[in-house]
């Protein structure tokens, strides 16, 4: 199998060479006429959802570190050579015709830009600079850029001293977000971003509002790159981001302020023998385990899943994680109702197997699935209980993390058992097992899942836009690319316990299980929305196909 970790659009780095223009002294410039400046393979790579190997995603201490490292071993200014020779070039690809104007700020981001700017003006490209900080204040490389330029003649505006942004000039076709990338400093105990940085940010929002195209070099401005926190953030329609990519960029608020991202990797080999913050959620984490189908198979071979929950108003929820197990190849599927009067068999899928909850068969079971429409009291209590009780691997969900949160004898008593067991929070849940607020678990999301990890032995599926999957024992989190706004429906998280539990019962180990189940399960959501089927309008019982055919294509 051909081994990729970004787009077959664009060539491995590896086989790049920076480009030597933009790094040379001034008079070794290339002539004026400009298309020999793009004529070499793309310096940057498409980040790929499906890459069938390992793909590490760096904070920005690791960053900086390579940096640093890189900065020691190389003439001055190469970095930033590259970087801009790898925006322009990317620039022309994506934006191919009309007029550009840069925004260029007061840091090595707004370097990025110049160098960029330069490169596309020799090439014959209409761009205009607009510098939101004094040129006299620059540091030493993007001091460098801003002279070149000046040499070269692009347009440049100084905009630093101006009360307001001014209007944007009306042929622009695009706007690049030079301001800031990974130079925000955010945190605790740290003022919300303001002054003029904050007014343009704001502007850049409302031209991507309107419609404007707006591309954003290494990080959007105002969003982190470790937490994808936004208070106030560019929104790009795609994202050039150096080095290595960035977990903030995909999760939290990332997704939406980045759009699509590529990968400039500027020659360097990556922060090497350095744990990243997280890894791309990809098959390569997953596909080695997915369970496999001898002919001599039977019904058996592939374990018996049960959904435990259903009270009154809610017998929907456990179905719809039955019938998910039964799409993701468990071989047989129990659902145990708790509400007096639920349905003795499912007309859809008679396969299933419907049972009172008292009578839900645990100890001939090989994964449980509790709390889809569990509901509260002492009769879901008791239900919840008896699942403790077992060896098999459980997925606790939905109203069983809730009496989780709310019951501390319960908590204990889990905290007490010894079978593997797999959480799936979303926010709101999340932040009541760990006794904050949603918005302590938004602004770090990563940091959420490490935590709940920790504190209930398990591993941890934190939902939400770029789903985290942490487990106790693993380097780092998985951060998941699948899925869209589709999702974002009653039902959804039903399916994906029921698909981790059917990967359990086939005998997947808990980390992998749960990679593997959010990975299809965003996929299917994405393959549905491909299909014109989403995303407004999807529904969760929608999501059993596509994720079955995905399977079968990776398995």
């Amino acid at each position: 199998m051909r081994k990729r970790l970004l787009s077959p659009r664009c060539r491995p780095a590896s086989n790049l060479k920076p480009e030597p223009s933009a790094m040379t002294e001034r008079d070794d410039l290339p002539p004026v006429d400009g298309d020999e400046l793009f004529d070499h393979t793309p310096q940057w790579l498409a980040l790929d959802a499906q890459a069938d190997r390992p793909v590490p995603l760096h904070d920005t201490a690791a960053i900086r570190a390579l940096e640093q490292a890189a900065m020691a071993d190389l003439p001055p200014f190469t970095l930033m050579a590259r970087a801009g020779a790898a925006a322009a070039a990317w620039l022309r690809h994506h934006e191919p015709a009309g007029p550009l104007l840069l925004l260029a700020g007061g840091g090595n981001n707004g370097g990025d830009a110049l160098v960029a700017a330069t490169l596309l003006h020799h090439a014959g490209r209409t761009v205009d600079v607009w510098l939101t900080a004094d040129p006299a204040r620059l540091p030493d490389d993007a001091a460098r850029a801003w002279r070149e330029a000046d040499e070269a003649g692009v347009p440049m505006r100084t905009v630093y001293e101006e009360e307001s942004p001014p209007a944007w000039p009306d042929d622009v076709t695009a706007i690049v977000d030079g301001l800031l990338g990974i130079g925000l400093r955010t945190g605790p105990g740290r003022p919300p971003l303001d002054g003029p940085v904050a007014q343009w940010i704001r502007r850049l929002d409302e031209a991507a509002a309107s419609g404007k195209r707006v591309y954003a070099l290494d990080v959007p401005s105002g969003l982190s790159a470790d937490t994808g926190a936004a208070p106030l953030a560019v929104r790009a329609v795609r994202t050039l981001t150096f080095l290595a990519a960035k977990p903030g960029l995909l999760t939290a608020h990332g997704r939406d302020r980045a759009g699509a991202i590529d990968v400039a990797p500027l020659g360097l080999p990556g922060p090497g023998a350095r744990t990243p913050a997280a890894w791309l959620n990809t098959p390569a984490r997953f596909a080695g385990l997915l369970p496999r189908r001898r002919h001599d198979s039977h019904k058996g071979s592939f374990g018996t899943v049960g959904v435990l929950g259903g009270n009154t108003g809610m017998v929907g929820a456990p179905l719809l994680g039955a019938r998910a197990a039964l799409h993701l190849g468990a071989g047989r599927v129990h659902v145990g109702f708790l509400a007096a009067g639920a349905p003795a068999f499912d007309p859809l899928h008679p396969e299933l197997m419907l049972h009172a909850a008292a009578e839900l068969p645990l100890h001939a079971l090989s994964a449980i699935v509790a709390g889809p429409g569990l509901g509260s009291g002492e009769s879901a209590v008791a239900a919840l209980l008896a699942t403790f009780d077992t060896d098999h691997p459980l997925v606790l969900d939905a109203d069983a993390l809730n009496l989780l949160a709310s019951d501390t004898q319960l908590a204990a008593r889990l905290r007490q058992a010894s079978q593997p067991r797999v959480l799936t929070p979303h926010p709101l849940e999340a932040a009541r097992l760990l006794g904050c607020d949603v918005a302590e678990v938004q602004g770090d999301r990563l940091g959420a899942a490490r935590r709940l990890a920790q504190d209930w032995a398990a591993v941890i599926v934190l939902k939400g836009s770029g789903t985290i999957v942490a487990a106790v024992d693993d380097d780092a989190p998985a951060l998941n690319p699948t899925g869209n706004a589709g999702l974002a429906t009653a039902g959804t998280g039903d399916v994906l316990a029921g698909m981790i539990g059917a990967l359990l019962a086939q005998g997947m180990p808990p980390a992998a299980a749960a990679q593997a189940a959010v990975w299809l399960h965003g996929q299917a959501a994405d393959d549905l929305v491909a299909a014109g089927q989403g995303p407004a309008g999807l529904v969760a019982s929608e999501l059993f196909l596509a994720a079955r055919a995905r399977l079968n294509r990776l398995a």
